[in-house]
């Protein structure tokens, strides 16, 4: 279990600012996450990776030169978010363009697409390349949906050294791409790993046995075995990786670099004994070892689990694996001088501007400043049973992505109408903190939609019931354009429901209190509904039948919110009679 840290929910960004404290000869401090502490020449692709913390040394530990120019490093086991993507780019950026490069999952693609969107508007030239090396993670066919795992070292030090030696962006990119198709990994997992405040871990392993296939964040395995000898696990792992080598690779006579990782619990000693064992595999297999690398390269915080990966090289991808390389915690060749960058860069900061409103809009501001603290009051009271839910169906951290995001808006709110925001503006900043904060898919969806009831409610009056009505269908339009659909076991399946209750009965003349009350209602028992529906999106979707039976934690607790803020509409509203 996770032992040492202070307030759980200040984990990760106390990590970041004792990992920058540490290693300032590599990286500084930006906002949502790190870049260079020194100086690349003017025109350098600027590679910026990331994901979420718990995975030391992936994501920051891998900026410096030859590897990535900055790191998006979002909150545990959660992708950053777009904001975080965008501030960390801009501040890594050379003029030379930026490859965004991350493991394949549903809220970092989002959020990086998102990102790059914002990037381009911005006048700069960005690329994307997914790593999607877990063979266990779908079927070759489908390889595009595959997941990233410690096969994004073989992507992004590839990628960093084509930038470093003044490649430009579209070169950068075929060279990350070419990488990621002719890697594969494959890992299994003895125990799993707990957050820090959990008293549980997120997933559990019989004694003895080993889930095999399973993901860096709990994702459930493909299959269960029993703990073999460190031979007989270099031999599932090398016989699977084998059996799908990338087009126009036979082993005999190929050229491998092999990359044996410890998830977090595995000695280097143990790993070194596998090792032994895959060097004599892939020998007798015909293949070629090149520089091989054996220890903890992409974790999951304490998980007691061993991936192997395979990245099988051409003459240029061998060259570009052992060019130098200078970072907190890869290095490949010798020291490469480096210039700091200067003392202002490094002082840099971030202000959030507000919109103010009009007299009306300020009271519905502070109004909604209320709804946002009930709904983090929620969140906290339901943390726990909203992370025992996504543990069955789901990956076992959206109660802590939610407490994250909300407490977050709640202070951003709170900050923005005390500062005289209007309605939409204090929406606005309360969605921007959310999912900067939360990261991952729930954090990308309520920024959307708070964003867009910011948008529609705006600055100047006091918004109608017909008014909130009408915000509420655009945040369900926005949350939407995500792409799933009322079935697909997500918050979807209770917000459709809310958003057509609350409009039909706003239209035949209810006040608000009693026309939320009626979507409130629909959108729980919809909620509760999605305990008999199979997952078809995202990380749920690899659970398919076990999480048939227990609801989907999306779901529900967009019915504790809508519950929440019934709460302060009542009060509100008994006030108004008073």
């Amino acid at each position: 279990m996770t032992r040492l840290y202070n307030d759980p929910a200040d984990f990760a960004d106390e990590m970041v600012d004792g990992f920058v404290a540490a290693n300032q000869r590599w990286v500084r401090r930006v906002h949502g996450g790190v870049a260079r502490s020194t100086t690349s020449p003017a025109g350098t692709v600027a590679l910026v990776v990331g994901g979420g913390s718990g995975h030391y040394p992936a994501f920051g530990g891998l900026v410096g030169h030859g590897l990535a120019a900055g790191a998006a490093m979002g909150n545990l086991f959660a992708s950053p978010s777009a904001q975080q993507v965008t501030a960390v780019a801009k501040a890594s950026e050379h003029g030379g363009g930026v490859l965004l490069s991350y493991g394949n999952y549903a809220g970092d693609v989002l959020n990086f697409d998102a990102a790059s969107r914002t990037l381009t508007d911005a006048g700069i030239a960005v690329r994307t390349v997914r790593v999607t090396d877990d063979v266990a993670s779908a079927r070759a066919e489908r390889a595009h949906e595959r997941r990233g795992i410690a096969g994004d070292l073989c992507v992004f030090k590839v990628a960093g050294a084509a930038a470093e030696r003044g490649d430009d962006l579209d070169t950068v990119a075929a060279i990350a791409a070419r990488a990621n198709d002719r890697t594969r990994s494959f890992g299994v997992a003895f125990s799993g790993c707990s957050l820090p405040g959990s008293d549980e871990p997120l997933f559990t392993v019989p004694e003895g046995r080993m889930a095999i296939g399973m993901g860096i964040h709990g994702e459930r395995g493909i299959a269960e075995a029993a703990v073999p000898t460190a031979a007989g696990l270099a031999d599932l792992l090398v016989a699977r990786l084998l059996e799908e080598l990338p087009e126009g690779v036979t082993a005999a006579g190929a050229r491998v670099v092999p990359v044996l990782n410890g998830l977090g619990s595995v000695k280097y000693e143990e790993l070194f004994v596998v090792f032994g064992a895959v060097q004599r595999l892939l020998s007798d297999a015909g293949a070629v070892l090149v520089e091989p690398e054996v220890g903890e390269l992409v974790t999951s915080f304490d998980m007691a689990g061993v991936s192997l990966t395979l990245f099988w090289v051409d003459d240029e991808l061998e060259q570009l694996w052992a060019a130098p390389a200078d970072s907190p915690a890869f290095r490949k060749g010798g020291a490469v001088p480096q210039e700091s960058v200067a003392a202002e860069v490094l002082a840099q900061g971030t202000v959030v501007p507000v919109t103010p409103g009009s007299e009306e809009s300020r009271v519905s501001a502070a109004r909604i400043a209320d709804a946002v603290t009930a709904i983090r009051r929620t969140v906290d009271d339901h943390v726990d049973e909203l992370g025992r839910i996504d543990a069955v169906a789901g990956d076992g951290d959206h109660g802590i992505g939610m407490q994250r995001g909300s407490t977050a808006a709640d202070r951003a709110a709170r900050d923005a109408a005390d500062r005289g925001a209007g309605a939409g503006s204090v929406l606005a900043v309360a969605g921007d903190a959310w999912s900067d904060k939360a990261g991952g898919t729930s954090g990308a969806i309520w920024g959307a939609a708070l964003e867009a009831l910011g948008r529609v409610l705006g600055n100047e009056s006091r918004p109608s019931a017909a008014q909130v009505a009408e915000a509420v269908h655009a945040a369900t339009e926005a949350v939407l354009a995500f792409g799933a659909v009322p079935g697909d076991k997500t918050m979807v399946d209770a917000l459709v429901p809310f958003d057509e209750v609350l409009t039909a009965r706003t239209a035949a003349g209810d006040d608000l209190a009693t026309a939320w009350s009626a979507a409130s209602a629909a959108a729980t028992t919809a909620a509760d509904g999605t305990a008999d529906l199979l997952p078809r999106m995202g990380r749920a979707r690899t659970h398919g039948e076990d999480a048939v039976g227990t609801p989907d934690a999306g779901a529900i607790s967009f019915g504790l919110i809508t519950a929440a803020v019934l709460s302060t509409l009542t009060t509100q509203k008994e006030e108004q009679h008073a």
